[in-house]
């Protein structure tokens, strides 16, 4: 008999038999009440009258048929805390993606909470509840659904009341949200405070509470303090596990400190632990993000080798990484990778894959892809449609991103600033100053106040039309408003009065950066070059090029192909060449595997 009938054949026998426990050295007797799938709780005498519904929650049959009972309360007091709080683990909630099912008592604490700010008429308000067990566990999973939630507020209210105010004892599960909601809320000193209060209680922190504590401080930028959590925890007798390395990774990867994440990722495996999924697919969207596909790719074959399974958001990190990059044909084999292991996509994947063809040029690739998705029984959300005014638009086709558009607002989805961005983006790319126009004032309308990245697309549509002054207009109403001007803003100018040939505007908005707290990047310098390039001022674009260099700014393609352009003479070709190879070999990448 297999294990499955057999635990089939138990159920049975459960069903059709009377059971007998204890409680309280009273013996009861359970049996099927009207066959409802509900049991009654009966005294032993026949005339006696049942005296309270037993609770189905508390009566289980294990792996190998057998009933078993536990009693909830004695564990909501155990050292993991509550029955729902047991399941803590950092990064998903509960293990197994078991998420609180919340009671209507619950349920009322959390609308409450979700409403509710004051301290004072909070913490009344949790005060007023009865001190028992089934009420601990509500507050528990009320705190814990606010956290996948991201209301830091509400859990932080709700952790404080427990350890100040209520006279419940409490466990690491508190303790852990409260470090948790610091730590998001940059509170990193008020992070190291709740976990010295953990240890003054003599309550045992898991590896949980040094992730999340590693992830407060990195968070906050203090990386010294993160390293000195490896410290404590050997103090206490715990190797630092997955758990805690990836908290550190991932907060390093939150702090753009991506060179000391990967540093931390080879130091992790000389420990001797093993990477885990999650683990991997963070180094993946590391690389995917600084468009080095070829290393997220290194990075999976190597999670493989290891025997490590990766999971759906692994390979959607993967095609996303290739995606950046144009590189359809291999997000599509990775897309195929994902099906083969058996792996349903998501709206997720379909939309990393209509990314790659976007960026690679071939917005009808992208259509296939939207209708796939559609056939396939995955509703496009608002990023699918985003995504495919994007295809269009870079394409040329800013008649085709406006169906899009206007097809999204009639199925119920509100554009939001991204989705108006896109489709600007295509009428920009046309040169369209009108519809451009039309779109802004559209935005103003809907309540949706114009941002950086949407006033330099201004920028750079009156710059490349040749509508100087009102792209000045624009720059002065961005520099009397809360959008202030960033280095793009900038960088859009240098290009157009240096295209237009306007050297001495171009250089006074060149030398004026430093006095705006503004970091010249390789845009910056390469649009400078450009303006001398276009007019062959050889010696002056090398002159620029050297203080480039100084200002500690490496030259990307883009810079060498300019300097390029700027030679008159085949020796000076040579020059420029022997140069930039030259520095190729000295350069060092800014990530290393």
């Amino acid at each position: 008999m297999s294990n499955q009938q057999f635990s089939v054949t138990k159920k049975r026998e459960f069903i059709d038999n009377w059971f007998t426990f204890k409680v309280a050295a009273n013996c009861f007797l359970i049996y099927p009440a009207n066959c409802k799938c509900k049991y009654e709780c009966a005294a032993p005498s026949s005339d006696a009258q049942p005296k309270e519904k037993f609770k189905r929650d508390s009566i289980y049959i294990n792996k190998e048929g057998k009933l078993k009972h536990f009693n909830h309360k004695k564990v909501s007091r155990q050292r993991g805390g509550s029955l729902r709080g047991k399941g803590w683990k950092y990064g998903s909630g509960f293990v197994d993606g078991i998420f609180p099912v919340l009671s209507p008592d619950a349920q009322q604490i959390l609308s409450f909470m979700k409403k509710e700010m004051d301290l004072n008429r909070v913490w009344d308000a949790l005060s007023s509840l009865p001190p028992t067990h089934t009420t601990w566990d509500d507050i528990i999973s009320v705190a814990v659904q606010l956290r996948l939630n991201k209301r830091w507020d509400p859990i932080i209210l709700i952790c404080e009341w427990i350890l100040y105010r209520s006279t419940f004892q409490p466990d690491v599960i508190c303790y852990n949200l409260l470090i948790d909601a610091f730590g998001h809320k940059s509170h990193a000193d008020k992070a190291e405070s709740t976990y010295l209060n953990l240890l003054e209680a003599r309550c045992i922190p898991t590896e949980d509470t040094y992730a999340l504590l590693v992830r407060a401080y990195c968070t906050c930028g203090l990386l010294d303090k993160a390293e000195v959590i490896f410290v404590e925890m050997q103090k206490y007798g715990l190797s630092p596990s997955a758990v805690v390395y990836n908290a550190y990774i991932d907060g390093l990867m939150k702090g753009k400190n991506t060179q000391k994440a990967v540093e931390i990722f080879q130091r992790m495996k000389r420990n001797s632990c093993q990477p885990s999924t999650d683990t991997y697919t963070m180094l993946i969207n590391l690389y995917g993000k600084a468009s080095r596909s070829y290393m997220a790719l290194k990075v999976f074959q190597e999670m493989m080798s290891q025997k490590c399974k990766p999971n759906i958001c692994t390979y959607t990190a993967l095609i996303n990484a290739f995606a950046r990059e144009g590189l359809c044909e291999k997000a599509e084999e990775i897309f195929e990778q994902l099906q083969e292991a058996g792996i349903e996509p998501d709206v997720y994947v379909y939309n990393a894959l209509m990314e790659a063809y976007s960026r690679a040029g071939f917005p009808y690739g992208a259509a296939e892809i939207f209708s796939l998705m559609q056939h396939m029984g995955s509703e496009p959300d608002r990023a699918s449609f985003n995504i495919m005014v994007d295809a269009y638009g870079r394409s040329g086709l800013y008649e085709d991103a406006r169906l899009v558009f206007e097809e999204m607002k009639r199925l119920g989805i509100e554009p939001t600033m991204k989705s108006h961005m896109v489709l600007l983006s295509a009428y920009s790319k046309a040169g369209n100053i009108s519809k451009c126009e039309e779109i802004v004032s559209k935005m103003h309308k809907s309540g949706l106040e114009p941002d950086t990245f949407v006033l330099n697309t201004m920028l750079n549509v009156y710059g490349r039309m040749g509508h100087f002054k009102k792209m000045e207009e624009v720059l002065a109403v961005m520099e009397n408003r809360l959008h202030t001007p960033d280095i793009s803003t900038y960088n859009i100018l240098i290009n157009m009065y240096g295209r237009a040939g306007y050297l001495e505007q171009m250089e006074k908005i060149f030398h004026l950066l430093p006095a705006k707290n503004l970091q010249r990047d390789v845009v910056t310098w390469t649009s400078r070059l450009g303006a001398y390039s276009r007019k062959k001022q050889y010696t002056r674009c090398l002159q620029i090029f050297e203080e480039m260099i100084t200002d500690g700014c490496y030259p990307d393609g883009g810079t060498a192909r300019v300097l390029l352009s700027s030679c008159s003479t085949k020796e000076q070709v040579e020059q420029v060449s022997l140069v930039l190879r030259t520095m190729h070999k000295d350069m060092k990448t800014n990530l290393q595997y």
